[in-house]
């Protein structure tokens, strides 16, 4: 016999069924037993009574507990009118177990997983597998993967092809710190784990696909704080023979057939979003991602907003010239002759956005510098000698002289999305297994040592 569902025994009245699950409740009514039995699609009643079932099953009615891993056989019946329980999908039928078969046990779990929102996080984080149980938490992760399933199919349907790009690449600092992998093979030289791909999605524009994306994984060795996470997921997309114009539109139509196609109950505040020069921004809130709502009280309210002409460049925190987003944002065009001039190259702005939801930065994004002499003068703005600039990105300059095509793109945080709509105080409760506040991963226990072996095949000394 096949295995069915929970939810499928609704239409299965009359029938003989195979179900495998969990006991999410065990309830003793003298000599009957009820179990709630849960698997993917939801919960059934099941009735145990020693007389329908076989004697093996019977001697294992006592030992059965919650969150034991179990095999039922049995016979679905629909319930009188007086035991319907209208707040569950089967809650018209019962399945009359014959045979029990218990495929696990399971100790005494560490707290109720029916609710774990007001649990210890670090204890949450030590079993996060348990975590992953609750409703909450199963339904964070399957709004996830529609969002990232819609996405996917929203860009096959407007011609961009999925590309995967390197985790291992060349360290070319881009403003974050980098995570350092050491070679084996190649001894005293490293690799980097990607901020983002934009080097290679760039490259891809040059390769001459004209519309890349992927979902991405970025890695960034920064301070962390709850919209932030060690390693992350971006919606990552470039395309080519486009203005600034044709991203905001298509990433705006984008958005708002997400919200209206995979959560109807939440509204756009405004519609087209709103958009703000970033001197705008500062100036009438003091930051550059606004919290537009217009009722904060309400959770369904979702205030998207356009930041754009921020500056190309700031001053970093030793007093020298650094990139306001990366060093790979075009300029405006009225501001090409004070970028030439070397002139007050703190009015130089960007043509470079960022898409605003609910005060969160959602996106950052760019049409890029597709002309090897403009980028090369902007580096040596950034104070890059040309050594430097040979070493760290002689493979970009050299493209750049091989016919590539004016450019931009965008970059989505998948995280943050899920965790606005989820309505999570954080992105580490829309990640399966993310890291705690001080990056640790508490269920593995990483970070952790390596045995000297290792370290010595990858050529490495630990001082402490």
């Amino acid at each position: 016999m096949s295995r069915i569902m929970a939810l499928e025994t609704v239409g299965a009245v009359g029938s003989s069924v195979l179900l495998k699950g969990w006991v999410h409740t065990r309830r003793d009514m003298g000599k009957l037993a009820f179990i709630d039995l849960r698997d993917r699609s939801g919960l059934v009643q099941v009735v145990l009574h020693p007389a329908e079932l076989d004697e093996a099953s019977r001697g294992l009615l006592a030992e059965l507990r919650s969150e034991f891993c179990v095999e039922i056989h049995g016979f679905v019946q629909a319930r009188g009118e007086k035991q319907i329980n209208p707040n569950v999908p089967t809650g018209t039928v019962e399945v009359v177990a014959k045979r029990l078969v218990i495929l696990n046990t399971a100790k005494t779990l560490p707290f109720d997983i029916e609710n774990t929102s007001n649990i210890n996080e670090e204890l949450r984080l030590k079993y996060r597998y348990l975590d992953l149980r609750s409703p909450r938490m199963q339904r964070n992760l399957r709004m996830r993967d529609n969002v990232i399933t819609f996405f996917r199919d929203y860009m096959h349907r407007h011609d961009f092809v999925e590309i995967e790009t390197p985790i291992l690449m060349k360290g070319t600092p881009e403003g974050s710190r980098e995570y350092v992998v050491p070679s084996r093979l190649h001894t005293g030289q490293f690799y980097v784990l990607p901020q983002s791909p934009q080097q290679f999605k760039q490259l891809c524009m040059v390769a001459g696909f004209e519309r890349y994306f992927q979902v991405a994984r970025c890695f960034r060795d920064e301070d962390q704080r709850g919209d932030r996470q060690p390693e992350f997921t971006q919606l990552d997309f470039e395309m080519s023979f486009v203005t600034q114009e044709d991203i905001l539109q298509y990433t705006e139509a984008m958005f708002i057939a997400l919200v209206k196609q995979l959560f109807p109950d939440k509204h756009i505040s405004t519609e087209p979003f709103p958009r703000l020069t970033y001197a705008q921004s500062m100036e009438t809130y003091g930051n550059d991602k606004p919290d537009l709502r217009k009722n904060k009280n309400d959770p369904n309210e979702l205030a998207f907003a356009w930041v754009l002409d921020f500056p190309m460049f700031e001053v970093d925190e030793e007093g020298g010239i650094a990139a306001k987003h990366h060093p790979f944002c075009s300029i405006k065009e009225e501001d090409r002759d004070t970028f030439f001039a070397g002139t007050d190259l703190m009015s130089i702005r960007a043509n470079a956005y960022d898409l605003v939801l609910n005060g969160y930065e959602l996106s950052s994004g760019s049409i890029r510098i597709h002309e090897r002499e403009l980028q090369k003068h902007i580096f040596t703005l950034l104070g890059i000698t040309e050594e430097e600039q040979q070493a760290r990105f002689g493979h970009m300059l050299e493209a750049f002289t091989f016919g590539a095509p004016p450019h931009g793109g965008f970059a989505p945080g998948i995280d943050r999305i899920i965790m606005l709509i989820a309505g999570e105080p954080n992105i580490r409760e829309v990640i399966a297994f993310p890291k705690d506040g001080n990056a640790r991963d508490l269920m593995m226990g990483a970070p952790s040592p390596l045995e000297a072996r290792r370290l010595k095949d990858a050529h490495i000394q630990v001082i402490s």
